[in-house]
């Protein structure tokens, strides 16, 4: 029988190679990298149709009058569906009574069908929530056939190599997220587009997946093998049994300590990346003011670090036959990172390159953690059953979907400061690029007072205090000043006129002059352009009313003066936009300061996930000494040769 992908059984109809994709031979070397390549791309094409709106968020938030509380409900919606489906996987077996292939190749149909025609055209924000849902309980069955898969097609010696290119997928999706997002949405500013690229990305792996993609029989996966040298003797066992489904014994088998314990584990050191995915975008637009297509070019350089270091981890595990040093060494410099990453977020001068050297570091420990975690998880699945492996994947899928669930929740707890930035900040940031000035004017008023403005705008008294906010001067000196302004106009011109230049300053006659009256009334005069007579007709009406608050006038008229005419510009704001600013500018202020100690706090949290997952490394199987594994290695090789030439002794 031939081992190519499209000419697997002779004798079989054409159209039934479709759906009945089971090898009853271990495959050589050149099919079995042909069916892995297939796995990564679907499962790169998942992840694509999973993510993609993280890269449009705050459009697809405006598009359908969304809170920033509602969008991060539609994901905890969606990661609660992936549990859901990983719980009925785990629960039906479904890897294994429909086929791996099969749920992966109808996953991939499902899903681009949902991005081309479903998510982009809901009418409503339900629906997005309910369409999202399906998306990711699709997604969360194919996660675990996929993972399953490249476990069947990768021995143990090249197993972190293998989960190193399949945890591409979601590395390599939110790069492609990310990479296509900062090129074009600067020229297709439509959200939609971005859908339609995924959506046409996703039907053409599906054809791919369709033509091409096989699995073992169940006689073969459900074994252990741990070098491509086993073939024939994992072939010759297969001949001998008969296949096995998972039964509620394999099932318990999956539910131990060293199995449920390290799922939680990385499921909470996943968070951030989990994050990176979904919110960087609104974080750093809300946090630092980046645009759509900045923040996604930073994202880039955590996505691409986290690729590179996946291969070259799982390269070196796999050459130096073991797997704890390398989930050790890989979470404290994603940790490390992770703390410095949250001192950072206080700290608004934070440049552009600085953030891109931390992520990469982060990516760089994830990288080196995922792809030898998944190999070692699998290793310690097989040793309680071989033939549970996507039983305990199942277990892997839930557990990560229901944290992150939980940790999204716990985002809109630690960031409240977060919706009113998200939700409201960008309607505001267009009225303070086309009203600068009138802007930073309404943000000093606290908000009792702009809604007493609102409501009473004639009103002295609000005026006075609204004043006394611009110029920081006490109600008690800004109410006689404007008095005073407003009731003696013409005495208060009189007043600056004469005061300084009074006839006891000498101003102009000097000691020596007569008559200091006459000239300085003549001086007067001219200043006001009236004639003496006039002149001295003011200065009596100016003494009439001596007890006026002319010296507070001549001491802060100024400052109030250009705080009323700061007052008046604001109705140069259309008045939907001022009622706008009065109500929310406020909210908005208070979520600006408030914002930096938030997110912090949200980082610690991060970085606690980071640090639990420290210990539950020791609970996977493997070795932590190179030398004792390859002896190991070593001596298993040779048990495998006495058995195969005990085969070829007896006939087998």
């Amino acid at each position: 029988m031939t081992d190519s992908a499209l000419d697997l059984a002779p004798g079989r109809p054409p159209l039934t190679r479709l759906w009945r994709r089971s090898l009853d031979r271990y495959p050589a070397t050149g099919p079995r990298l042909g069916y892995l390549a297939i796995v990564v791309m679907a499962t790169v094409a998942l992840h694509y149709a999973l993510y993609v709106h993280g890269a449009v968020a705050t459009r697809v938030i405006a598009e359908y009058d969304l809170t920033l509380r509602y969008f991060v409900t539609v994901a905890v919606a969606g990661n609660a569906a992936g549990a859901l489906a990983a719980g009925v996987a785990w629960a039906a077996g479904l890897a294994d009574r429909w086929g791996r292939a099969n749920v992966i190749v109808g996953s991939l149909l499902v899903t681009a069908l949902i991005i081309l025609f479903g998510l982009p055209h809901v009418p409503g924000r339900t629906g997005y929530l309910v369409l999202f849902s399906a998306l990711s309980f699709v997604e969360g069955v194919a996660l675990v056939a996929t993972a399953a898969l490249t476990r069947d097609f990768s021995p143990r010696l090249g197993r972190a190599t293998a989960m190193g290119c399949w945890a591409l997928g979601p590395a390599l999706g939110s790069l492609l997220v990310t990479t296509v997002a900062s090129r074009t949405v600067p020229t297709h500013p439509d959200w939609r587009f971005q859908f339609t690229i995924c959506g046409l990305v996703g039907l053409g792996v599906f054809v791919v997946a369709l033509l091409g993609l096989r699995e073992l029989s169940p006689r073969l996966r459900n074994q252990m093998m741990s070098t491509l040298r086993e073939r024939a003797l994992l072939e010759a066992r297969a001949a001998s049994t008969h296949p096995s489904r998972p039964t509620d014994d394999h099932r318990r088998r999956t539910l131990r300590r060293d199995i449920v314990g390290p799922a939680l584990g990385i499921s909470a050191f996943l968070v951030f990346s989990y994050f990176a995915a979904g919110l960087f975008v609104a974080y750093f637009a809300t946090r630092f003011g980046y645009s759509e297509a900045r923040a996604n070019a930073l994202a880039t350089w955590y996505w691409v670090a986290t690729a590179l270091a996946l291969v070259v981890a799982g390269v070196a595990s796999d050459a130096f036959r073991v797997r704890k040093p390398f989930l050790i060494l890989g979470g404290l410099i994603s940790a490390g990172g992770v703390a410095v990453f949250a001192l950072r977020t206080t700290e608004p001068e934070t440049g552009y390159y600085t953030f891109a050297v931390l992520l990469v570091g982060i990516g760089v420990g994830g990288g080196i953690v995922l792809s030898v975690w998944m190999a070692a998880f699998t290793e310690t699945v097989e040793r309680r059953d071989p033939a549970a492996t996507a039983t305990g994947l199942a277990v892997w899928v839930g557990a990560l979907r229901g944290v992150v669930a939980v940790s999204l929740v716990g985002l809109i707890v630690a960031v409240p400061s977060a919706n009113a930035l998200v939700d409201r900040g960008p309607r505001l940031q267009e009225i303070a690029a086309r009203y600068p000035a009138e802007f930073a004017t309404a943000a000093e008023l606290s908000p009792p007072t702009a809604d007493a403005l609102a409501r009473y705008p004639d009103a002295a008294v609000v005026e006075t205090i609204a004043v006394a906010e611009l110029t920081g001067l006490p109600v008690t000196t800004v109410g006689p000043v404007l008095m005073t302004q407003r009731r003696y106009a013409q005495e208060l011109e009189t007043y600056l006129a004469a005061v300084p230049r009074g006839p006891g300053r000498y101003w102009l006659s000097g000691p020596n002059d007569p008559n200091p009256w006459a000239t300085f009334l003549w001086y007067v005069a001219g200043l006001l352009d009236v004639d003496t007579m006039t002149a001295q007709h003011r200065l009596n009406a100016l003494d009439a009313v001596y007890d006026a608050n002319f010296g507070g006038v001549a001491e802060y008229g100024e400052q109030v003066t250009k705080a009323v005419a700061r007052l008046a510009a604001l109705s140069a704001i259309p008045a939907d936009d001022l009622a706008y600013l009065r109500e929310h500018g406020p909210d908005v202020a208070q979520a600006l300061r408030a914002a930096p100690h938030e997110w912090q706090r949200w980082w610690w949290i991060v970085f606690a996930g980071q640090l639990v997952f420290l210990p539950s490394v020791f609970l996977l199987a493997g070795r932590w000494n190179p030398a004792r594994a390859m002896r190991e290695a070593e001596r298993h090789e040779q048990a495998v040769v006495r058995e195969l030439a005990a085969l070829r002794t007896t006939g087998g």
